[in-house]
């Protein structure tokens, strides 16, 4: 069992071998490579227009790159390690430019906001590719990201746990409403062995969680709460617990994780940020879908950026836009796209939905569990 500290980032696994345990024995594909390919399709398609007709979001083109300079670049987790892929590019400058390829878009949308004209309570969704090079590769980590990257606009009467559980709840519709039009269409997924997903979200405080189960690191937490409701979604995921950790490492300067919201049995609790797990019948494993939150203002940045000690930090472009007050309130979430592919039909692995470089080991471990991954 992992410890708690060890616990707060990544996936869980780090050998190949714990790979080869946790994938399934008995695994066949329910739909052959062809029909994959055309059910991806169908999937992106009708989540992209639920969310934006849910959400009021329209589709924008993204960057694959940014300016390292410009503090654009999601950093991932609070303690900066797991760092970009930089390079300089422009043949023929003095000085190239110090180029970063994004790890997420959540940064960069909050700015686009204004770019592209987004009035109150009018948002974005971006179809994001992005790289992250410090993970472990295992069946739902890989280098290569793909999300729908949103953000929306809001007040300062929205900054509450009541708005966040609101669009949470117009994303869950969206979910549940692409796996039942996949179900229909390619009917050779409905396996009696993998029940549908749960019409309603469980919605829990990080805080509830950790008193249910005090003695056991954060993700065997999050399998307990998904064995007991399936599908969930936790609030005030970077403050820091009773246990004197937080439930995970968030990034100091996007969610707002500071913020106190509510009191439960004389507990004051924080923070309006949250991600959406559930139970994977296939891998029979935590699998997490979405996270999101409402954004910093220029008050809570600060206190973040000061406990992440960051405070360094605060003169980049992107910070200096949230302090003078340059760009929008908002809330906004990373949904993985591959992540939801592989859950609503059925696979073992992301590399069944997605291409990218995957190890030799993991290849060997995959053909012996009969999962093939695009290559």
């Amino acid at each position: 069992m992992l410890d708690k500290r060890t616990d707060l980032a990544g996936p869980g696994i780090s050998t190949y071998e714990a790979v080869d345990q946790i994938l399934p024995k008995d695994y066949e594909s329910l739909l052959d490579v062809k029909r994959t390919q055309q059910a991806i399709y169908d999937v992106k398609d009708y989540i992209e227009k639920g969310l934006a007709k849910e959400l009021n979001l329209m589709m924008v083109q993204v960057p694959l790159i940014v300016e390292v300079e410009s503090g654009m670049n999601d950093m991932l987790d609070r303690d900066g390690s797991r760092t970009p892929v930089e390079f300089p590019c422009g043949l023929g400058l003095d000085t190239p430019i110090r180029a970063s390829i994004v790890q997420a878009a959540t940064k960069w949308k909050r700015w686009a906001l204004q770019q592209f004209q987004c009035d109150v309570h009018e948002g974005i969704n971006t179809d994001m590719r992005a790289v992250r090079k410090d993970y472990f590769l295992d069946h739902d980590h890989s280098a290569y990201v793909d999300q729908w990257d949103w953000e929306q606009v809001i007040t300062e009467k929205d900054r509450n746990l009541e708005y966040l559980t609101d669009v949470v709840k117009k994303i869950w519709k969206v979910f549940v409403g692409a796996e039942k039009m996949v179900m229909d269409k390619y009917p050779e997924l409905q396996d009696p062995r993998i029940p549908s997903l749960p019409e309603e979200l469980h919605f829990i405080h990080a805080e509830e969680i950790l008193a249910k189960y005090p003695d056991l690191p954060r993700k065997e937490r999050e399998t307990k709460i998904l064995e007991e409701f399936g599908a969930v979604f936790i609030y005030g995921i970077g403050w820091v617990l009773d246990d004197g950790f937080p439930h995970e490492m968030r990034a100091a300067d996007y969610d707002d994780w500071v913020t106190p919201t509510i009191e439960k049995d004389g507990k004051l609790m924080h923070g309006l940020n949250g991600d959406i797990l559930v139970w994977n019948h296939v891998t029979k494993r935590r699998h997490e879908l979405s996270s999101m939150g409402v954004r910093v203002t220029k008050d809570s940045l600060v206190e973040q950026m000061k406990i992440a000690d960051r405070e360094g930090e605060l003169s980049q472009p992107y910070h200096q836009m949230i302090l003078n007050d340059e760009i929008p309130l908002s809330i906004g979430g990373g949904i993985g796209q591959s992540r939801v592919q592989m859950l609503l039909l059925r696979k073992a692995h992301l590399g069944e939905v997605s291409t990218t470089v995957w190890p030799k080991p993991l290849h060997e471990v995959c053909e012996k569990h009969n999962i093939h991954v695009l290559k």
